[in-house]
């Protein structure tokens, strides 16, 4: 997958913030290395240090309440559950950050912890794979022209990726 996404392997990774950190060119880039539900501390830290506000922030994430093989963009709203996006508004105050959800389904059973723990099976990882690459073309196109620049149908909606 990441020969698939040149640009990210070519990024100069270093651990500040709680996480790993990188920059192109006035994007900041942080994935946190904190349990999930203390993400928002992570966060919280790099954007305090760059000044950014929350309705700045772009939040990837997995989202049960979307099936495998969709994604969509969101701004502000519920949390749907997701210990991160806690961690995120209990940190900034708000929950008024940008989301780009990328559907994992909701499984069948009681075990959502065991769900979004567990593996991909072989059956879903090509589908897994194809949703990725649509969703970071589209995070690609948000970094680099604004959330704006993205068709109407990847706000709060569904984009299913072709299976």
């Amino acid at each position: 997958m990441a020969e698939k996404l040149p640009f990210f392997s070519a990024l100069q990774w270093r651990h500040s913030y709680k996480g790993l950190y990188s920059k192109i060119d006035t994007v900041h880039l942080l994935m946190p290395e904190t349990y999930m539900n203390l993400s928002g501390d992570s966060i919280y830290e790099g954007a305090s240090f760059f000044k950014i506000p929350p309705e700045r922030i772009l939040i990837v994430h997995d989202e049960l309440e979307l099936p495998l093989g969709q994604g969509g963009l969101k701004f502000s709203g519920g949390l749907g559950g997701h210990n991160g996006l806690r961690s995120m508004k209990s940190c900034f105050n708000t929950p008024d950050f940008w989301r780009l959800r990328i559907g994992i389904g909701r499984p069948d059973h009681e075990d959502i912890a065991g769900w979004v723990l567990s593996d991909f099976t072989s059956e879903e990882k090509p589908l897994l794979e194809q949703t990725l690459l649509v969703c970071a073309e589209a995070l690609g196109r948000v970094l680099s022209q604004g959330p704006e620049s993205l068709p109407p149908e990847w706000y709060k909606k569904k984009i299913l990726v072709e299976k």
